[in-house]
């Protein structure tokens, strides 16, 4: 059978998951993953935590707190979050010694093969600190979009940002202070020549990706793409082990695949079957699909370097297919920002409301094409209108016969049932995956059914379809179907309705 890896990038080990984590890819990975399973498809899901980017050291910085303290309070916290929120993961990364021996494994890989080559770049230097300002220490204007961020990824147009190409560079810490420009000589991947290769296999997968990556990685690809820096010149990261850049880190960028192939294994290794090689899923042959659910800002690493490190291997890995994207998702008009404490906490959150009224809101108004936004307020009036009040109606009507049957459902009922299974299916299968459409579908069955005004003679059938619908909308409404135990073949001609739960409001 074949198999899907589905992954969602590991989030920054600077604080707990928000709710624009959850909006985004770990929502959406989830619901893909349930479904295909109540397929019969064989789907491994895996995430992590990352430890090594240098947004823990200046979080840690501007909390003063120590880095290694904010990882572990971190990490844990990511975990807890993700099962607080129903978010079934099989293989959960952290920063043990397997996982960063399998990155300089790989990575030392390509430099015997000649795949990585040495490099003098600019980066720009702060003087004062002595240090190398990358990534998150260097701040300015994008030299491809103009927009204001830090280096390594843009997040607005998705582009690799070198730090000393960073237009009115400055240090992120100490704004004030004069920065330098500083040459060092570091590993790269020369990209530039997997170019051709890699739009070959976009081109072979044109569908795989949303409007908005695609256009991107359109851009990117009908340029010359600069050297990707594997090593940096920084003290915090995986240190390598190559005599020719001593004392360098791991790019945390350039970790994507590793990490990839590592969340895979961890993936497997959740299941019956034993221990598995790193890259074992990923070889050629083995019949695996590699699925993405990422943000936007991520389809550098994980859409052009990791797969021009696997195109280096010669044909040895096969390359992902599939990238589910999603947009930012604002707070109060606001990107949600760990850092600045501007944030809603899964978990916190969760305490209040049940999570099944939190994941269809969030399904309701993910982030798919463009940049959308929380409220507690909306959160209260969408769920409380298009699930809570109406399934609590529904619910209420088809209680009055449960226990009751085997009640009679007529054709025309197996086959608005088999309409909704049909409905449902268009929203989740990758081809068409949409969140938004999934909530609204429940939305658009729930006020049907609300509306339906059954009585004795057509209760088996309004009791039908109202079961029909908790299975379709299971991978979002976990908690309300695993609440409801349902028997026999949905396409049944009859049914022993049973009780159903109500929903707390939001």
């Amino acid at each position: 059978m074949k198999r899907t890896l589905v992954i969602s990038p590991a989030p920054t080990a600077n604080g707990d998951l928000h709710l624009g984590h959850i909006a985004g890819p770990f929502l959406a990975a989830d619901v893909y993953t349930r479904h295909a399973r109540a397929q019969g498809r064989q789907v491994l899901l895996g995430t992590g935590f990352q430890d090594t980017s240098t947004f823990v050291t200046t979080t840690a910085h501007r909390r003063g707190v120590r880095p290694s303290d904010l990882v572990a309070d971190s990490a844990a916290q990511i975990a807890s979050t993700l099962h607080t929120m129903g978010i079934a993961v099989d293989g959960y990364t952290g920063d043990g010694a397997r996982f960063t021996g399998w990155v300089l494994e790989f990575l030392g890989r390509l430099r015997a093969a000649g795949r990585l080559e040495l490099r003098r770049v600019k980066f720009p230097y702060s003087e004062r600190s002595g240090r190398f300002l990358l990534d998150g220490f260097a701040s300015g204007g994008c030299p491809h979009c103009l927009a204001e961020g830090c280096a390594g990824l843009c997040e607005s147009c998705g582009n690799l940002v070198c730090a000393g190409d960073l237009i009115g560079v400055r240090s992120t810490l100490e704004p004030a202070e004069p920065v330098t420009m500083r040459e060092a000589e570091v590993l790269v991947l020369p990209v530039e020549r997997y170019r051709d290769r890699l739009r070959a296999h976009f081109a072979a997968h044109a569908g795989g990706m949303r409007p908005h990556m695609a256009q991107a990685m359109a851009r990117m690809l009908d340029q010359p793409l600069a050297d990707f820096p594997v090593t940096y010149p920084v003290g915090w990261g995986i240190r390598v082990p190559f005599p020719e850049v001593a004392g360098q880190v791991v790019n945390p960028n350039a970790e994507a695949v590793a990490w990839s192939m590592h969340c895979s294994a961890l993936a497997a290794e959740g299941r019956p079957g034993g221990k598995v090689a790193e890259d074992e899923l990923w070889l050629a042959g083995a019949g695996s699909e590699i699925v993405y659910f990422l943000g936007f800002d991520n389809i550098y690493p994980f859409a052009i370097a990791a797969p021009a490190m696997l195109l280096a291997f010669d044909g040895r890995y096969t390359l992902p297919t599939r990238y589910l994207t999603n947009e930012f998702y604002e707070l109060d008009d606001q990107k949600f920002s760990t850092s600045r404490g501007h944030v809603v906490r899964g978990r916190e959150l969760a305490a209040e409301v049940p999570r099944d009224v939190i994941r269809f809101y969030l399904a309701a108004t993910s982030p798919e094409h463009q940049r959308t936004g929380f409220s507690r307020q909306g959160l209260t009036r969408v769920a409380g209108l298009r699930l809570v009040e109406p399934w609590n109606r529904v619910a209420e009507r088809a209680n009055r016969w449960a226990g009751h049957g085997p009640l009679p459902v007529s054709a025309r009922s197996r086959h608005a049932g088999a309409r909704m299974a049909e409905l449902f299916a268009a929203a989740y299968d990758l081809d068409g995956f949409s969140l938004n459409r999934a909530a609204e579908a429940i939305t658009d069955q729930l006020a049907r059914l609300d509306g339906w005004q059954a009585d004795d003679a057509d209760a088996g059938d309004f009791c039908f379809e109202v079961g029909c619908l908790l299975r379709a909308a299971a991978p979002i409404l976990i908690d309300l179907a695993a609440a409801v135990h349902h028997d026999g073949d949905p396409a049944a001609d009859t049914v022993t309705p049973v009780r159903l739960p109500l929903l707390a409001g939001p």
